[in-house]
């Protein structure tokens, strides 16, 4: 008989959410002793991380207007096929391929590894990507050191999609922005693009499942392969993990403030030393 929500995953989430209570109260304590305190760089930041959002949610129902943000959709669809890949790999599986649907769609084939694992790492992988770069966002170094792990996340996509075409141009154009900003005032546009593909990937998943799951109600979405599997309906799963890439990005968000306190003159000399182009 499989595992319902009330069972297994009740323990297992308690238990996580004890060490995540416990991993966070060093940094907890850190924004405490700042009274919670933002600097006048920080709340730009957190202006522009609303201001993303606002005009993300709406050119993404705005018909017409909407295909201005494909490319972007495009790259957090391949973070997503990434996140099912690299679990699969982690959990003993193999990846044949990963390819992406001009229809805003991707699939990832692979053999073997652990669906409990697998299924949800695509919404949920997406998400933490997004979280770390949201966190990167705050500071130009941070956003430098992202990209180039990006790089690699794209190298990886890149092998497993060698015969589709359409992740290729998608992975070779984010890989150009990401380079030329690096080459604009010491890298400073970096900070804002890495921040905006952030917040795009963290509210990914809430947005896509409300609407494979409730406005077109799909049949085939991870959610509902999930509840078929392992119990429970895939609206409560949507909603689960829609709630948890919400802490995510709420987590990245207090990391960010927490870690990067410098101004942005001081973020533009340490980036002046670390790989410095112009």
């Amino acid at each position: 008989m499989a595992p319902t929500p009330a069972s297994i995953p009740r323990a297992i989430f308690v238990e996580y959410a004890k060490r995540a209570v416990v991993a966070a109260g060093p940094e907890m304590a850190r924004l405490s002793a700042r009274g919670l305190s933002v600097n006048h760089t920080q709340g730009i930041t957190l202006g522009i991380i609303v201001l993303y959002i606002a005009v993300i949610a709406l050119l993404w129902n705005i018909p017409y207007v909407k295909y201005s943000l494909w490319p972007f959709k495009m790259l957090v669809i391949a973070f997503h096929e990434f996140g099912h890949a690299i679990t699969a790999c982690c959990t003993g599986g193999r990846v044949k391929s990963i390819s992406l649907d001009p229809r805003e769609g991707g699939v990832t084939h692979m053999v073997g590894g652990i669906s409990a694992v697998t299924l949800p790492a695509g919404y949920l992988g997406s998400s933490l990507i997004g979280a770390l770069l949201i966190f990167c966002g705050f500071n130009i170094v941070a956003s430098k050191i992202a990209s180039i792990a990006l790089g690699v996340c794209f190298l990886l996509t890149l092998w497993w999609a060698r015969k589709d075409w359409l992740t290729i141009i998608t992975i070779l154009m984010a890989v150009g922005l990401l380079v030329g900003c690096w080459f604009i005032k010491h890298a400073e546009p970096l900070k804002y693009v890495v921040l905006f593909i952030g917040v795009m990937s963290s509210l990914y998943s809430v947005w896509d499942i409300c609407d494979d799951l409730i406005l077109r109600k799909v049949n085939e979405s991870d959610a509902s392969v999930f509840a078929q599997r392992y119990g429970g309906s895939s609206q409560c799963w949507g909603v689960i993990w829609s709630i948890v890439s919400l802490v995510f990005m709420i987590g990245g968000i207090i990391a960010g403030l927490a870690a990067f306190p410098e101004s942005a003159s001081q973020q533009e000399d340490d980036s002046k030393k670390f790989i410095p182009t112009r």
